[in-house]
């Protein structure tokens, strides 16, 4: 056990670790965490993913990319395989190994509404803040095929998402063979046996594949003690208030800027560009020596991901993190991940629930770092800078901000560029190792 974490001293919450054949730890790849949640009160918190706590960006490709080598292994080379990341959390991580794997179609589920955009299945996630899942694609047949399809998500805790992700997409897109992918699996033997049963059901074959396995301690009045809590101090207040910049970052307009409506391997060597592109005028308005947070927005993961590993590899000091839907528990304490919280309104029109992010800061809080705030086109809004907005909230604890827009591929012209001409099926040439 961990036995350092304010959550384990405090309310005995606490991780195991079972066993791994990378070498890495679950006490390596996620400390306990809290949230004031009725449904389920403790959150893993991931050292590696980049989500609740600024990373630095080799380290999380390096995580996709070893867990990628796991389904590699499992499946065997030269197998062709489709790739779906779970929302929001896993939209990069799902991304990373898709790209390691050189997957023939990479799709992550999503919250967003999009209009004009037909959602070809779905599937619900029953102790998420944020439940629903849609699957967008620009068209089934991208997705479609009966070649391995891999699942892929931060942690699993019982396996009920992704059986119920599974048996959604089994009437759409039936295959015979599936891996679940995941950081951690936390699942116990009882978790197992269901899983099973639910393959023996679909008559499918289910693979999971994880860096490390282990177990939860979960005190019984874990959700009672926890929900009675006070409501943690959100939206600190700094000495200063903070700068803004913007920026619009080129990008290539029949390019997608993620996994939302299907990105094809063969979209990599674009996507490649686009990143390059965009680095080049990060790197002209940022100054050498200053640290750099790089924070993606939501399901926007792996294009700011990409940007903050191109700026480590041009020698600046980068992490990376990114904005959420989930509610977490806030304590500044050193033995705890969530030192600092904000919460905001979402910059989309129409979305009405909080949005919030963690942390945001360097490790060393004396460090004046840079917050570089990476959203997309339907994130571009008033509400963005408003005074209820993620800009303002980060400017009033003190923090510089600088807003860099990618304004992606449009779903409708993304999806006739693919009809006409029709979809290269080099499904192996340009993609980013």
């Amino acid at each position: 056990m961990t036995g350092t974490s304010w959550a384990t001293q405090r309310f005995g919450l606490d991780l195991v670790h079972h066993d791994s054949s990378t070498g890495r730890t679950i006490t390596d790849l996620v400390t306990p965490g809290l949230r004031r949640n009725p449904k389920r009160a403790h959150l893993l918190v991931s050292t590696v993913l980049g989500k609740h706590v600024p990373t630095a960006p080799a380290a999380v490709i390096g995580a996709g990319e070893d867990l990628a080598d796991l389904v590699r292994a499992d499946l065997g080379a030269g197998v062709d395989v489709l790739v779906l990341g779970f929302a929001e959390t896993a939209t990069g991580l799902g991304h990373c190994v898709a790209t390691r794997l050189r997957a023939r179609c990479y799709l992550h589920s999503t919250r967003r509404e999009v209009p004009g955009v037909e959602t070809v299945a779905g599937f619900e996630e029953g102790h998420s803040h944020a439940t629903s899942h849609q699957l967008q694609p620009t068209s089934v047949e991208i997705f479609g095929g009966d070649i391995p399809l891999v699942l892929v998500d931060d942690e699993i805790s019982t396996g009920a998402t992704a059986i119920d992700a599974i048996r959604a997409l089994h009437g759409h897109f039936p295959r015979r063979r599936y891996v679940v992918a995941s950081l951690v699996d936390m699942r116990t033997d009882e978790h197992r046996r269901v899983c099973d049963e639910a393959a023996a059901e679909l008559d499918v074959q289910i693979d999971y594949v994880s860096l490390a396995r282990g177990s939860t301690v979960l005190p019984a009045d874990l959700t009672e003690r926890v929900t009675a809590l006070e409501a943690p101090e959100l939206n600190p207040i700094g000495e200063r208030h903070g700068t803004l910049s913007g920026v619009e970052l080129p990008w290539p307009a029949s390019v997608p800027d993620g996994g939302r409506h299907g990105f094809l391997v063969t979209d990599n060597a674009a996507f490649d560009a686009g990143i390059r592109a965009a680095v080049e005028v990060l790197v002209s308005l940022v100054e050498p020596s200053r640290p750099v947070i790089v924070i993606g927005h939501e399901e926007l993961m792996y294009l700011p991901l990409r940007i903050a590993e191109s700026l480590e590899a041009a020698g600046r000091r980068v992490l990376y993190q990114t904005t959420t839907r989930s509610p977490a528990y806030v304590v500044d304490s050193p033995r705890y991940p969530l030192r600092r919280g904000f919460t905001f309104v979402a910059p989309e029109a129409g979305q009405d629930a909080p949005r919030f992010v963690y942390n945001a800061r360097w490790p060393d809080p004396t460090v004046d770092a840079l917050v570089v705030l990476v959203v997309d086109s339907p994130a571009d809004t008033d509400r963005l800078t408003g005074p209820d907005g993620v800009v303002e909230v980060l400017r009033n604890s003190g923090t510089d901000v600088l807003v860099a827009t990618v304004r992606g591929a449009d779903p409708a012209a993304l999806r006739a560029v693919r009809a006409d001409p029709p979809v290269s099926r080099d499904f192996r040439a340009g993609a980013h190792a």
